[in-house]
This record gives C-alpha cells, sequence and structure tokens, in this order.
C-alpha cells in the first residue's frame, strides 16, 4: 500500500467509538485528546472527532438494496473479510446489507457487508479473492 489514507469524521461519543472500531473492527488505537482519537484502519488513518456526524441518506442502489450515501470502507483479501464478517455476527451487529457475494461468477465478484457505527457513521467491507479485480469490468 504506496500511500495510506486519512479520512477524518465526527462520532458523538469517543468511548462507545473505542469500543466499535477497535472492539468490532481490529482498528488499533494511536493519539487522542479529549475531542478526537486516531485509529490504524487496516493501515489506513481514521481520526474521529466529537461533533455531529455527517448527514447520510439511502440513495446508492447496491444490486436490490439502497445504501447510505455517503458511506467509506475497506476492501480485504477474502480470507481477512470472512474473519471480520464471523466477528461481527458473533457480535451481533445489526447490518444494512448482510456478509453475502455480489456478481458471483463474473470478474469483481466480491463479497460485501454494510453497518452503521455507533454514531450511525456507515461502512461498507469489501472482500476480493483477488485484489486485481477490484476494478474490473463486467
Amino acid at each position: 500500500m504506496p500511500h495510506p489514507f486519512h479520512l477524518a469524521f465526527n462520532v458523538r461519543d469517543l468511548d462507545a467509538a473505542r469500543d466499535f472500531y477497535s472492539g468490532h473492527l481490529g482498528a488499533i488505537e494511536g493519539r487522542s485528546t479529549a475531542t478526537w482519537v486516531d485509529f490504524d484502519f487496516f493501515g489506513h488513518q481514521l481520526s474521529l472527532h466529537l461533533g455531529e456526524p455527517m448527514a447520510t441518506a439511502a440513495t446508492g442502489q447496491v444490486g436490490d438494496h439502497r445504501v447510505p450515501m455517503p458511506h467509506f470502507g475497506i476492501v480485504l483479501p477474502l480470507g481477512d473479510w470472512r474473519v471480520l464478517a464471523d466477528r461481527l455476527v458473533a457480535r451481533s451487529t445489526d447490518f444494512i446489507i448482510e456478509p453475502s457475494v455480489r456478481f458471483k461468477g463474473e470478474p469483481g465478484e466480491q463479497w460485501t457487508m454494510f453497518f452503521r457505527d455507533p454514531s450511525g457513521n456507515p461502512i461498507e467491507i469489501k472482500g476480493l479473492a483477488d485484489n486485481a479485480d477490484i476494478f474490473a469490468r463486467a
């Protein structure tokens, strides 16, 4: 990964965010103050700041589902995705889209799941058998 991204957004409760991002998603906590906390999110930097989260609306069409926009996430190797999906299912995550496969048997076949953090920020996690398929066209 040549260039990690940095994404900063608002959360309502830093303790709830810490529990979710580290406990549920496995992110590693970095620097923090009384008003923000950084996480290593699969090699990328998330900065969660106290404040009102941005508004989202279910305007994205993913197959037969409407998904919240905007959203963010990560693309994982399929084995890592499955481990995370199992952890989130075991923790009774309230999924927008439960772990499932899209484009089965087609170029760009991907596994996906959608859910929200405790502040309502929407997250999509994708899993690919081969990262070379990330930009595959049908």
